[in-house]
């Protein structure tokens, strides 16, 4: 896989809170609340972000326990940038650091939107089904 090539910076510093909520709605995902945002990115285990210049361009998190239990979120690229390989960049980012740091037995999920879904079977991800089934239940 072709890394991203400059003028891009990649970047595994967190995030501010401001600069999470404002990725998540230019790249059309769920708002989140910068309360909200500022608890949960402290207890990221890896975070991947993607610059132009100084302009965040994409970013994707590891969660979990940092063990057993490992979650892709937050898979966020702006619209402008879409299709010309940041989020694959991010997604590769991130399974490298999967593969350096998980012990044998862990278990990496993630929940895909369509047509991201395509994405992450790239990189190995199958479905659930008919073995067992997602579930989710929102506050």
């Amino acid at each position: 896989m072709n890394p991203v090539k400059k003028p891009f910076r990649i970047s595994f510093e967190k995030l501010s809170p401001e600069d999470y909520v404002s990725i998540r709605l230019e790249a059309g995902l769920s708002a989140k609340s910068v309360e909200a945002a500022a608890i949960g990115l402290k207890n990221s285990i890896h975070s991947v972000s993607v610059y132009q210049d100084a302009v965040l361009i994409g970013f994707g998190r590891i969660i979990g326990d940092g063990a057993l239990f490992y979650q892709i979120v937050d898979i966020a690229v702006k619209p402008a940038w879409q299709g010309k390989g940041i989020g694959k960049e991010i997604m590769q980012q991130l399974m490298d650091y999967l593969e350096r740091n998980t012990l044998p037995g862990a278990y990496v999920s993630l929940i895909a939107d369509n047509p991201a879904n395509r994405l992450y079977e790239k990189f190995g991800f199958k479905y659930t089904m008919p073995q067992s089934h997602g579930m989710y239940k929102k506050y």
